[in-house]
C-alpha cells in the first residue's frame, strides 16, 4: 500500500515538473478540465494547456507503463532461466532492436527507396528487429532437443553478438554524422518523443503481459526451484518457456521501439524487491512492478531537470543501477531460489 501511494505521488510530480515552469494550480486546473470536464481553462495560455496535456501527462503515463513492463519482464526472465543476472534483454531483444534502428537510420532511406517498406519508421524496424532476434533465439535454443536455461542464455549471447556485429558493419559502411547522433540518442533511451498513441500501444502490451503473468505465480515459484523439481511438480517447462519468451519479447519490443534502450531496470528492480519481500512471487511480483514504475518516473524527472538540455533516461538508469547492483551483489542479503506457493 505504501509503495502504491508513493507511485501515485511520483506520477503527480512527474506531471508537474518539466522544462517549462507551469504553476501547480494551473496544472491541476488543466488536468481537471481535460480529464473530468471540471472548470474552465480559457484564461490559461494555450501553450501551457498543450504542454501539460500533450507532453507532461502522457510522458508520466508512459514512464509508469515502461517501468511496470521492464520490471515485470525482468522478474519473469530471472525465474525462467534461473539466473539472477538475467534481464529483459538476455534473449538478444535489445541487440535486435538496435540492429533494426541502425539499419533504418543509416541505410533505410537508400536501400528501401521504391519498395513497400520505404515508409516504415525507425520504431517499426526496431520492433521487427526485436521480434526477429527473439525468434532466432527461440529456434536456436530448441535445436537438438528440449529447451534448457543454459541453451536459452547461450543462444541469447550468440544472437546478441551477431546483431551487434552487423550493426557495427552498417555504422562502418555508412558514416553519417547526423544519423549517428539520432542513433546514439535512440540507443540511450528516452521518453521525450511521447504521444498518446505510444502510451496506448505500450499500455496494451504491458497490460496483456501483466494479466497473463498474474496467473503464473505458482509456475514462476516452481521454476525458481530448478528444472528437476519443477518437472516433479507437474510444470511443463518447455511449453511455459516458449509462451513466456513470446509474451516477454512482444512487451519489450513495444517498449524498445517507442523508448529506445533503457538498461538496468529489469536487472536491479527484481533484486531490490527480493531484498524487501523474499523470493515468493505472490509477494515479489506486485512489489517489483510498483518499484519499476517509481524508478523509471524518478529517473525521467532527473533526466528532464538535471541539465539545461534533456539527458537520455538510459544514462540515468545506468548511473543509478550500476552502483546499486554492485551493492546488492556484495551484500548478498537474500537467496535467489527457494520460492514457495
Amino acid at each position: 500500500m505504501i509503495l502504491f501511494v508513493v507511485m501515485i505521488i511520483v506520477t503527480c510530480v512527474s506531471v508537474f515538473i518539466g522544462a517549462v515552469d507551469i504553476p501547480f494550480e494551473t496544472v491541476v486546473r488543466i488536468l481537471g478540465y481535460k480529464m473530468f470536464g471540471i472548470g474552465d481553462v480559457s484564461d490559461i495560455p494555450t501553450y501551457m494547456v498543450s504542454i501539460v496535456w500533450r507532453l507532461y501527462a502522457p510522458r508520466a503515463l508512459l514512464g509508469l507503463i515502461v517501468g511496470v513492463g521492464l520490471a515485470m519482464v525482468g522478474v519473469v526472465m530471472q525465474a525462467m532461466v534461473q539466473n539472477p543476472l538475467a534481464d529483459p534483454y538476455i534473449l538478444g531483444i535489445s541487440s535486435g532492436a538496435s540492429l533494426g534502428a541502425t539499419f533504418a537510420i543509416l541505410m533505410g532511406a537508400t536501400v528501401l527507396a521504391g519498395t513497400m517498406f520505404q515508409d516504415f519508421g525507425v520504431e517499426a524496424f526496431a520492433f521487427l528487429g526485436a521480434i526477429g532476434s527473439s525468434a532466432f533465439v527461440f529456434i536456436l535454443s530448441s535445436i537438438g532437443g528440449k529447451m534448457t536455461t543454459t541453451k536459452l542464455i547461450l543462444s541469447g549471447v550468440i544472437i546478441s553478438s551477431l546483431c551487434g556485429a552487423v550493426s557495427n558493419i552498417i555504422v562502418y559502411l555508412e558514416p553519417d554524422a547526423e544519423g549517428m547522433r539520432s542513433l546514439t540518442f535512440w540507443l540511450m533511451g528516452s521518453l521525450s518523443t511521447v504521444d498518446y498513441e505510444s502510451v496506448k500501444m505500450c499500455g496494451i502490451a504491458v497490460l496483456v503481459g501483466l494479466v497473463f503473468f498474474c496467473t503464473q505465480m505458482r509456475n514462476l515459484n516452481a521454476m525458481m526451484l530448478g528444472d528437476s523439481t519443477a518437472t516433479t511438480l507437474g510444470v511443463d517447462l518447455s511449453k511455459l518457456r516458449m509462451v513466456y519468451i513470446i509474451i516477454t519479447s512482444v512487451v519489450i519490443a513495444f517498449i524498445v521501439c517507442k523508448c529506445g534502450i533503457i538498461g538496468f531496470v529489469g536487472l536491479i528492480i527484481p533484486h531490490i524487491a527480493r531484498g524487501l519481500v523474499g523470493t515468493n512471487h505472490w509477494k515479489l511480483f506486485p512489489i517489483c512492478i510498483l518499484l519499476g514504475a517509481i524508478f523509471i518516473m524518478l529517473a525521467d524527472i532527473v533526466a528532464r531537470t538535471l541539465a539545461p538540455s534533456e539527458i537520455p533516461i538510459g544514462i540515468i538508469t545506468s548511473l543509478c543501477g550500476a552502483p546499486v547492483f554492485a551493492y546488492i551483489m556484495l551484500k548478498k542479503s537474500y537467496g535467489f531460489g527457494g520460492g514457495s506457493d
